[in-house]
């Protein structure tokens, strides 16, 4: 048997091996000076069981960290409950082969702890990595030589491709996969699936998961006794459950292909008349869109008009007060000058605004047949036709009705415009308006200090 770890008590030279003993000098492979052993015995261990459950302790500790520091949350099925899983399997495996000593169970449940901590690469040769993750922290153990490369090879043997050729590697390759013979088996069966999913993009249907978990099952053979013993009864409860969903979720698949195909071929032998009706009914909800969006947009038109109406009128009337009755005292009062001007001003100035609200815009008025054929014009608008021939506005007319593309696309240019016009529209109002009430404050404030400079004038 390999030795595995010397204790050396302060301030006594010999050596001492756990494990086995063995009194070879060449295969010391730990400090030979006294109070240079490693920190693992500092605990006061004292014997061999100790020191190999420290050993397995501190695994465990440092593996929880790793996955927890190292390893993405993606790996749902490859995380430290499975791990936690595995080793628990490997013990009860061990155990009931009763050829599996002390020192041994202390390499198998290190390797059982470390032989997924590669995934944090990925899965593409992670039982490497697991190895090498495993040799790093032996090392810093003081654990020897040999048995740091027995850890190595029992995880390597977890290799989907790897034969196993200890009874270690058995254990563990079975308590790699004890899952398959447990009542726990649908849950970790369905992370899989989805850390697949995260990790590699993998999708499956249904039927197609329940085929490929259902070939891994029945292809897969437990290496140990003790494992077909423990499992094998569940795995094959497991098996024949499989296949009664495989074959469930395959026949519902089955028949969604079978209702898609006839949709396809009854979609194919729509007649003339089912066909227009179809499209009947697509255009008229087209057409409401289009009918309320038109009125939305004629009534926004009608409302900014109105505002322009009566800011011509309000700033008209304002006028005439003031040049009927205002502007001829000024010559008797000079200081009615300035606060007259500002509202003059004010009132012209909103009056031009509300003016270029509802001025209208001269277009060229006509189209030629090449536009019409390249389903560039819009003849829904009065001023891109009224110049046109009879004949030709007739004729693309015609083309517009027969092509649903263009009638759609010149309805969609039309009301486009309709609202850049209303945009410049509400633009000149928001200044009009804007114009007329700070305008108007300035006039009445002017107006109140030349009342208050007349009346300081009268009492003086």
């Amino acid at each position: 048997m390999i030795p595995l770890l010397r204790y050396i008590r302060p301030g006594i030279q010999a050596t001492e091996w756990f494990g086995v003993p063995n009194h070879s000098e060449s295969s010391i492979c730990s400090r030979e000076k006294v109070g240079q052993s490693p920190n693992l015995f500092g605990s006061g261990i004292t014997n061999a069981m100790d020191v190999n459950q420290q050993l397995v302790e501190e695994a465990r500790n440092y593996v929880e960290d790793f996955y927890r520091s190292h390893i993405s949350t993606k790996y749902v099925y490859h995380n430290f409950l499975h791990t936690n899983s595995v080793v628990a399997a490997a013990q009860l495996i061990a155990e009931k082969t009763e050829r599996v000593d002390a020192s041994e169970m202390m390499l198998l449940e290190v390797a059982a702890w470390f032989h997924d901590t590669g995934y944090d690469q990925g899965a593409t040769d992670h039982e490497h990595r697991s190895a090498s993750h495993a040799r790093v922290f032996l090392q810093d153990h003081y654990v020897p030589e040999p048995a740091i490369q027995q850890v190595e090879q029992i995880i390597r043997a977890t290799k989907m491709t790897a034969t196993p050729e200890t009874l270690l590697e058995e254990v563990l390759r079975d308590a790699d996969f004890s899952h398959l013979g447990s009542d726990k088996y649908w849950d970790r069966c369905s992370r899989l699936r989805q850390e697949l999913l995260m990790t590699q993009q993998d999708f499956k249907t249904e039927a197609e998961w329940a085929e490929y978990e259902l070939d891994f099952i029945t292809r897969h053979q437990f290496h140990t006794l003790v494992a077909r013993g423990l499992y094998d009864s569940q795995k094959q409860k497991n098996i024949k459950r499989l296949k009664k969903y495989h074959k469930r979720v395959k026949a519902a698949e089955e028949g969604e292909q079978i209702k898609d195909k006839k949709k396809k071929k009854k979609k194919k032998e729509l007649d003339g008349s089912d066909l227009e009706l179809k499209q009947l009914n697509l255009g008229r909800g087209v057409e409401t869109m289009y009918r309320t969006t038109y009125r939305t947009h004629v009534n926004l038109s009608s409302i900014a008009d109105n505002k322009a109406n009566i800011m011509l009128s309000i700033n008209a009337i304002i006028i005439s007060i003031v040049v009927s009755n205002l502007v001829p005292r000024i010559q008797d009062n000079t200081l009615l000058a300035i606060p007259t001007f500002t509202l003059l001003g004010v009132c012209l100035l909103a009056l031009v605004f509300a003016i270029l609200s509802t001025r209208p815009k001269v277009t060229e008025g006509k189209f030629s047949r090449e536009d019409i054929r390249q389903k560039k014009s819009n003849l829904l608008f009065f001023g891109n036709f009224y110049n046109m021939d009879l004949d030709d506005f007739h004729w693309g007319m015609m083309e517009m009705i027969k092509d649903s593309d263009f009638l759609y696309s010149s309805m969609t240019r039309d009301l486009y415009y309709l609202g850049v016009v209303l945009a410049q529209k509400y633009k000149y109002l928001r200044i009009c308006y804007g114009v007329f009430m700070y305008g108007l404050i300035l006039s009445v404030l002017s107006f109140g200090a030349v009342f208050l400079i007349g009346q300081g004038n009268g009492a003086g």
